[in-house]
C-alpha cells in the first residue's frame, strides 16, 4: 500500500480509532452478569461461556485494528463477533413492541455497517501510522 506524505494520512488511525472504540469500551459488558443474563433472555446458546469469549474476542479485535497490529485478522474476529451478536441480541423482527422494534432495526442496521467496515480493513489492512505498516516497509521488496 502507498502511503502518503500529507497530512490526510493521520485519518487513518483516527478512523481505526473512531471504529473500533466500540468494541474496546463495551467488551467489558461481555464479563458482567447482567450482560450475561440480557444474553440468555435473548436466546444466546450457552451464554456463560459465548458471552465471555464474545468480549474477548471483541477486545483483541478492537484492540488489533486500534494500534493496526494484524489489522486484517483483527477485523476478521470483529466480524466473527459482529455477526451472530447482530442475529442473536437485534433480532428486531421477532420484537413485538413497534418503539422497540425500531430501536433493535437501529442497532441491526448499524451492525451491518460496522461488518461493512470491518470487511473493508480485513481486505485493505490498517494503512499508514500503524504497525502493520512499519513491518511492511522492514521486507526486502521481491
Amino acid at each position: 500500500m502507498r502511503s502518503t506524505g500529507s497530512w490526510i494520512r493521520y485519518f487513518v488511525p483516527l478512523g481505526r480509532a473512531g471504529f473500533a472504540a466500540a468494541f474496546v469500551l463495551f467488551a467489558p459488558g461481555n464479563f458482567s452478569q447482567e450482560g450475561i443474563a440480557w444474553a440468555a433472555a435473548q436466546g444466546v446458546p450457552f451464554p456463560r461461556l459465548l458471552v465471555p469469549l464474545a468480549g474477548v474476542i471483541s477486545l483483541v479485535g478492537g484492540l488489533s485494528v486500534i494500534l493496526g497490529y494484524r489489522a486484517k485478522i483483527g477485523a476478521w474476529l470483529l466480524v466473527l463477533f459482529l455477526v451472530p451478536v447482530t442475529g442473536f441480541m437485534h433480532n428486531f423482527w421477532a420484537v413485538k413492541e413497534p418503539m422497540m422494534a425500531q430501536v433493535q432495526l437501529g442497532f441491526f442496521v448499524g451492525n451491518i455497517s460496522r461488518i461493512g467496515a470491518a470487511l473493508l480493513i480485513a481486505y485493505f489492512g490498517a494503512g499508514p501510522l500503524s504497525f502493520d505498516a512499519r513491518a511492511e516497509e522492514g521486507k526486502v521488496p521481491r
